[in-house]
């Protein structure tokens, strides 16, 4: 019998004094089996980021023709293709060739900077990906529970995570941002 995704259902308060976004989002994300809870929040930390009100969880693990958030507009076209994680350089590629604009999110310490170290000599060409490395994510993986309420507030490029039990501060890194064209 396979096993099944957990269900998380996260109340979702954004505050994004850089891009002027402000926003209530009530989001059901379903969790996959072979996922940890750090990589959901991560997921949820990404979604904050670029947050529209078009902006949706993919298929992610369950698809490799999906990412983790896309957005796309009213042609179907692929304008923001998000992956989180460490994909291969050939995955990037392909999403870039779909996409208008590919972010990756990195997280993981070590292993993410290692991923960087290794690829980011072919990936630093592709003008439309943005990198972000996000450091220390185990304060998010020790909030995530199947019901949580969160409030982000992004500022000059940090991000105070506040919770029912109280807050942290988190700096991603952007490591490569998208030419402007």
């Amino acid at each position: 019998m396979a096993l099944k995704s957990t269900i998380y259902k996260i109340d979702l308060n954004i505050a994004d004094m850089d891009r002027q976004y402000y926003a209530q989002h009530n989001l059901t994300l379903a969790k996959h089996p072979s996922e940890t809870d750090e990589r959901v929040m991560v997921r949820l930390i990404g979604f904050s980021l670029y947050a529209t009100d078009t902006l949706i969880f993919g298929k992610g693990l369950s698809d490799d023709e999906e990412p983790d958030l896309w957005q796309k507009d009213l042609t179907g076209a692929i304008e923001l293709w998000m992956d989180v994680g460490l994909p291969t350089e050939k995955d990037i590629r392909k999403a870039a060739g779909r996409a208008k604009q590919v972010v990756v999110v990195l997280y993981g310490g070590r292993i993410a900077d290692m991923w960087w170290t290794q690829n980011s000599k072919s990936v630093l060409k592709i003008h439309n990906l943005t990198v972000i490395d996000l450091p220390e994510t185990q304060a998010l993986a020790d909030i995530a529970n199947r019901g949580l309420t969160l409030s982000l507030t992004i500022q000059d490029g940090q991000i105070l995570v506040s919770h029912d039990a109280g807050s942290f501060d988190m700096t991603p890194t952007i490591l490569k941002e998208a030419s402007k064209y």
